[in-house]
C-alpha cells in the first residue's frame, strides 16, 4: 500500500459540514471520503488510471 501524506487543509467551514454530512450518508470518515471525491476526480479527469489505487 502506498504511503499516505499527511498535511494541513483548510476548507470553508459550510463546504466542510457539507463533506461530513455526505461522508457520514456513505459510511466513511470526512478524511477518507475527501480522498474518495479527489480520487474520483483524477480518474474522470484522465490523470489518474481507472485501476490505480
Amino acid at each position: 500500500m502506498p504511503k499516505k501524506k499527511n498535511f494541513p487543509l483548510r476548507i470553508d467551514s459550510e463546504l466542510f459540514a457539507i463533506i461530513e454530512r455526505w461522508a457520514q450518508d456513505e459510511f466513511r470518515s470526512v478524511n477518507s471520503h475527501i480522498e474518495y471525491l479527489l480520487r474520483e476526480a483524477a480518474k474522470k479527469s484522465g490523470r489518474l488510471k481507472k485501476d490505480e489505487k
